[in-house]
């Protein structure tokens, strides 16, 4: 009989680890590169970028953010300039990410992201967007 229930941490960790080695199998090259920069003003960290390369040549963007202080003063054009930049070096064809309605939408239009998807729920939507790199 089968049984559900909770996973530890170190049984998550698992599960992970077979789901890569499986996925391994099928796609054209495993994760190969993390992009994580940020923006400094005299020191003090004023923004940053995560980003790691997926199987498909595409660069993954999970976190943008750059403090409020900061915002409309090129800072985030700056990061976003630099992400290209080494996304070109890992690779990639593409840079995709994605934002909720309050986050960055049209400063990711005017820097050349087409939004491709959107997700509606009551609450919020999130939106999902693709750069080609030329």
């Amino acid at each position: 009989m089968y049984e559900i229930k909770n996973l530890t941490k170190t049984q998550v960790s698992d599960i992970e680890n077979k789901l890569e080695e499986y996925d391994n199998k099928f796609l054209p090259k495993p994760l190969d590169g993390f992009v994580q920069i940020g923006a400094f003003d005299n020191g003090k960290l004023i923004g940053g970028v995560d980003a790691c390369m997926t199987s498909f040549r595409i660069l993954y963007v999970s976190t943008v953010f750059v403090d409020e202080e900061y915002r409309r003063k090129g800072v985030g054009k700056l990061l976003m300039e630099q992400l290209e930049q080494r996304a070109k070096e890992l690779g990639a064809d593409m840079i995709r990410l994605d934002t909720f309605d309050w986050q960055g939408r049209e400063f990711y239009k005017s820097i050349g992201f087409k939004e491709v998807g959107r997700y509606d729920t009551e609450e919020f939507s999130e939106h999902f967007y693709l750069k080609i790199i030329q």
